[in-house]
């Protein structure tokens, strides 16, 4: 028997006398009053409405799931708890494009119990950030519930525009809202209301549910109402994931609260967490010796952290029947040979780690068995590939992958479709992933720019930075561009030169490995080189999603500046008020010049600034600058 399962006015009316709020409404608001969360009571339905500076942002919109094997009745329901509370403060990260995060939100919890013993009681948990708005379902069932489908909608303005990809890794379109088709479209979803007002709907918390996606309500216009990639099944207590509405008058400024999704998530449960270590990784493709020894000294030279073995180590990544615990080359990838455990004890004596991927083949029937070994190796991460994503059986076992992970001290990279929602807070050693349409799909930049407003709201996102392959130059754009993308595009493990090796790397055979990108010692890998990978602080000092950026970050006192461009030829403008006052510094600047002689055309000008300080550049279709400032000796 399958059964709709919404909250309805009753629970909002005892409500309503418990809180003492109008007879029409509950309402709980942001520390900082931008945001408003209110519960309507209209035709016997409980909808919930959000709000931003005043302005409603998600209009009548109802809450609720459809359950299988479990009778709903509203006349067997009642409200027997509600508790209220204030939270007011910071919380340090292990590692993020922050050293500190705010924590600053007001809390109403409802708890409804029912005299029916069938029906299991719940919780519904509402929280509003001085960043936004988020809201879960919990229930306290001592049986097993199901949920068939998810009836959370979120019904935006008829005029709305919004960006959406129908996979993690897919196309980002900008769609009038009323105009998508019958697909659903992934998390986090951007919406423009009108030319001052953005928002975006998201989730937080994702751990052992199934994925939440969007689609277009069919019998209602400009709604759109929860999708979950398959049936979840419960047989003790259990939360959903938060949901998440956040609001800014620019898309900059939405991008700046991403921390909402972390901070909706468990704290640190990684006791000592002194063996994470963020940095910059090489991919090594020809699966050598003499390729993963030249990449560590290249990522000696060069100031990078790690290399990491791709794909074909342990054989064909794709055969059921290869071992991840041996070390068996794949010849259809290389000739090898490869002697992987002497590669790694040089590049620990180097002071580089050694980060190997594994397929999610291998992983699924060898995760106890790899884990251990990597360790004993002197492994210090691997990279999961083409996990299985979406489905509760999967989204949960992922989880638990991390976490295996962590109790070997391995840091983990997750490829492919897979999107964060917030777990490294809990486990940082989940330290990026994909769920982005990177350089191996040879982005141009107005694709990156819809990404750095649209998937960068969720965290870290590993974007496969290419720098000498010869798509850079014919699809995507510039070289300066790729310095910007560095800095605007977060990961804590940040892969550079993803189709290019050292100049002193063996010839290629297949694969990966089949490029004839040579890294040339051109003068601007300088900002690589000086360039970290996680920050004490970030602005997004202006943009708009597929058209243009200029996003700072801040690293000890030294800023490093991304700027963007896309289809149009655009002047810019950067104000250094971000800067510390009255204090002088010196900024190095590489913009894009056909003039000169080298193979990237990268042109490097040194300049003093201050905080009053305006610069004023231009910037051509999909060029890029970037920037590194620091204070005047």
């Amino acid at each position: 028997m399958k059964n709709t399962f919404r909250l309805f006015g009753i629970f909002a009316f005892v409500l309503v006398l418990n809180s003492c709020s109008s007879p029409k409404d509950v309402q709980v608001t942001s520390p900082n009053e931008r945001f408003r969360f209110e519960l309507l009571v209209e035709d016997s339905q409980l909808f919930y409405r959000a709000f931003f500076d005043d302005k409603e942002i998600v209009g009548k919109s109802i809450l609720g799931f459809e359950l299988s094997d479990t009778t709903i009745s509203t006349q067997n329901l009642k409200i027997k708890e509600i508790k209220e509370s204030k939270v007011a403060t910071d919380w340090k990260p292990v590692y993020g494009e922050r050293n500190l995060y705010p924590e600053q939100y007001h809390q109403s919890i409802v708890s409804f119990s029912s005299t029916d013993k069938k029906q299991p009681a719940f919780q519904l948990n509402i929280r509003a950030y001085n960043e936004g708005l988020a809201f879960k379902y919990a229930f306290e069932n001592s049986g097993q519930v199901t949920i068939d489908a998810e009836l959370t909608e979120f019904s935006l303005p008829a005029n709305s525009e919004v960006w959406v990809s129908e996979q993690a890794q897919g196309e980002i379109t900008k769609q009038k809202l009323t105009s998508l088709n019958d697909k659903v479209f992934e998390r986090p979803l951007l919406a423009e209301l009108n030319d001052s007002l953005f928002v975006a709907l998201g989730e937080a918390a994702l751990v052992d549910f199934a994925r939440m996606k969007f689609s277009l309500a069919k019998d209602k216009t400009a709604t759109l109402v929860a999708s979950l990639d398959s049936e979840v099944v419960f047989d003790g207590p259990f939360s959903s994931p938060w949901r998440t509405i956040m609001a800014g008058k620019t898309a900059g400024e939405i991008l700046e609260n991403n921390y909402l999704i972390l901070s909706l998530n468990a704290p640190n449960a990684i006791k000592n967490p002194d063996w994470i270590k963020p940095g910059k990784v090489i991919r090594e493709v020809t699966l050598t010796t003499d390729g993963g020894m030249a990449c560590v000294d290249f990522a000696v030279k060069h100031n990078l952290q790690y290399i990491e073995f791709d794909a074909g180590w342990y054989g064909n990544e794709y055969d059921d029947s290869s071992d991840a615990t041996t070390i068996t080359v794949d010849p259809k990838r290389s000739k090898g040979p490869l002697d992987l455990l002497p590669v790694i004890k040089y590049a620990e004596s180097k002071g580089i780690g050694v980060i190997l991927y594994v397929n999610r083949r291998s992983l699924e029937k060898q995760l106890d068995e790899v884990l251990p070994m990597a360790k004993s190796w002197g492994v210090k991460g691997l990279k999961y590939g083409f996990v299985n994503v979406g489905p509760q059986e999967w989204t949960s076992w992922l989880h638990e992958a991390v976490r295996k992970a962590a109790d070997h001290e391995l840091m983990v990279d997750i490829h492919d479709e897979y999107r964060p929602t917030g777990y490294s807070r809990t486990y940082p050693n989940l330290m990026t992933q994909e769920g982005i349409r990177g350089d191996e799909e040879s982005p141009d930049n107005t694709t990156v720019l819809k990404t750095l407003f649209t998937r960068m709201l969720a965290g870290a996102g590993d974007h496969t930075n290419c720098y000498f392959a010869e798509r850079v130059d014919s699809k995507m754009g510039s070289h300066a561009s790729q310095l910007a993308k560095a800095v605007c595009i977060y990961s804590p493990w940040q892969f550079l030169y993803w189709y290019d090796r050292p100049e002193n790397s063996p010839g290629a055979h297949k694969g990966a490995g089949n490029s004839t990108n040579f890294i040339l010692e051109v003068p601007e890998l300088t900002f690589f080189d000086q360039m970290p990978t996680v920050w004490d602080d970030t602005k997004v000092l202006s943009g708009y999603p597929g058209e243009h950026a200029v996003v700072a970050r801040k690293s000890g006192e030294t800023w490093f500046v991304g700027a963007l461009n896309g289809m149009k030829e655009r002047d810019n403008e950067i104000s250094f008020e971000f800067l510390d006052p009255n204090q002088e510094y010196t900024a190095t600047i590489f913009t894009d010049d056909e003039e000169v002689k080298t193979h990237s055309r990268v042109a490097l000008e040194t300049r003093a600034i201050m905080s009053k300080d305006v610069m004023n550049f231009n910037l051509g279709k999909h060029k890029g600058m970037a920037m590194v400032i620091k204070m005047a000796k």
